[in-house]
């Protein structure tokens, strides 16, 4: 039971980390495809803004990594449900960060198809839902840390 819990964890951590990063840069892709035909020229705008929300997948592989190698035989039901319930946060955290974040990106994408200059007023803003996911990785590493093995 222990073991499995533990693995849930793990993959709830990966699996929406993975899912909301997915799911923003889609967001972000359609509002580049949409800015595209208006402005043309900006496409390296549009691209680095859309890669913004796949970070949060990388964090749930972080994540991944630092609590894997806890989950071994004998693993206490303490230490099996605070994995599960560090990857489940991280995994919502950044799942709805993801998706935030790539709706900020989103409008600064379609404003800089309009012809304003909001790459860097974006940027700044987009960083905001991001430090969500990064407390979120935090809060999973310093978890992982204070396990007992």
């Amino acid at each position: 039971m222990e073991l499995f819990l533990a693995y849930l964890g793990i993959a709830l951590c990966v699996g929406l980390s993975g899912i909301g990063s997915a799911y923003g840069v889609t967001i972000c892709g359609n509002a580049a495809i949409g800015a595209f035909k208006k402005n043309p020229t900006a496409s390296g705008s549009y691209m680095g803004l859309s890669a913004l929300p796949s970070s949060q997948g990388l964090y749930g592989f972080v994540g991944y990594f630092m609590l894997n190698s806890h989950v071994v035989d004998g693993l206490t039901i303490g230490n099996a449900c605070a994995i599960f319930g560090v990857g489940l946060a991280l995994g919502l955290v950044a799942l709805f960060s993801a998706i935030r974040q790539a709706k900020v990106c989103a409008n600064g994408i379609s404003a800089i198809g309009a012809g304003h200059n909001a790459f860097g007023t974006t940027m700044v803003l987009a960083v905001f839902p991001e430090l969500y996911a990064i407390l979120g990785l935090l809060v999973l590493i310093l978890t992982a840390n204070s396990l007992n093995q």
